[in-house]
């Protein structure tokens, strides 16, 4: 079997899931020689395929909507390595940002940030109205900023 190659696939911007589910579906179907498929959010309009050959990549994708081509040449696996990393859920939060809890037995309250603990993905924060200010730990998924806290 020979080593997998990376291959930028030009797609509708906003269809970049959308494509990227119906190239994976075609794959299976017809048992096509596609080893994986990185559809990044932060990437509009390509999605980037990883196959033997260029050839193989133009198979999955001929007659797929929102599929425009494949690009000419290869991309190397450390271009797109950042967007394979998982970030905290806490990672932006700031001490002094102002946040809402949507979830837990605090939803729908705000908040403000206290202190951030990226290695274990939870923010500390105070309730905001609450008579006497108490430290609250919760899981960085359970909080959406409302404000930044702003620097002098």
């Amino acid at each position: 079997m020979s080593e997998g190659r990376i291959f930028t696939v030009r797609v509708t911007v906003g269809q970049e899931e959308t494509t990227a589910k119906l190239i994976y579906s075609k794959v299976n179907t017809y048992n096509l020689p596609i080893y994986a498929i990185l559809a990044p959010s932060k990437v509009k309009g390509y999605i980037f395929v990883e196959a033997p050959s260029k050839s193989a990549v133009d198979e999955a994708i001929k007659g797929i909507k929102h599929a425009k081509g494949t690009l000419p040449g290869e991309v190397r696996f450390e271009e797109i390595e950042h967007f394979l990393e998982e970030k905290p859920a806490v990672s932006g939060f700031e001490p002094g940002d102002i946040v809402e809890l949507i979830s837990g037995p605090f939803k729908g309250e705000k908040a403000k940030v206290i202190r951030v603990d990226e290695a274990k993905d939870e923010i500390v924060v105070e309730l905001i109205g609450a008579i006497v200010p108490i430290p609250v730990t919760v899981r960085g998924e359970y909080v959406r900023l409302i404000s930044k806290h702003q620097k002098e």
